[in-house]
């Protein structure tokens, strides 16, 4: 089982950018699919981004496209999400989770993913 550590959380203004990182333990993060998730107050947790084992195909909620970017480095055993033009509907914790092999193809779901780190909080101001 890999385990998922992510940072480069913080509060920024309306309009500026955030990295973060979400760094995995486990030699076979490299075969995994991922993903990120965010969660408002007194809201559900929603799907953003997510990606294919080897990061050559990204896939987008509706309300993030063209300004937010996933990508993996399976040789630092890394997950990034590069946001841009960031709005205070951003504000939020932001998840990274896992998909092993096997797992299935879909992964829009919280329950398509089998591993969570334990979030890092974006704070955007107006």
């Amino acid at each position: 089982q890999v385990q998922l550590v992510e940072s480069g959380g913080g509060s920024v203004q309306a309009g500026g950018s955030l990295r973060l990182s979400c760094v995995a333990s486990g030699r076979t993060f490299s075969s995994f699919a991922m993903g990120w998730f965010r969660q408002a107050p007194g809201k559900e947790r929603e799907f953003v981004a997510a990606t294919n084992w080897s990061g050559g195909s990204q896939y987008y909620a509706d309300s993030v496209k063209g300004r937010f970017t996933i990508s993996k480095d399976n040789s630092k055993n890394t997950l990034y999400l590069q946001m841009n033009s960031l709005k205070p509907d951003d504000t939020a914790v932001y998840y990274c989770a896992a998909r092993p092999p096997g797992f299935g193809e879909a992964r829009m779901q919280r329950t398509d993913y089998a591993t969570w780190g334990q979030g890092t909080q974006v704070t955007i101001t107006s």
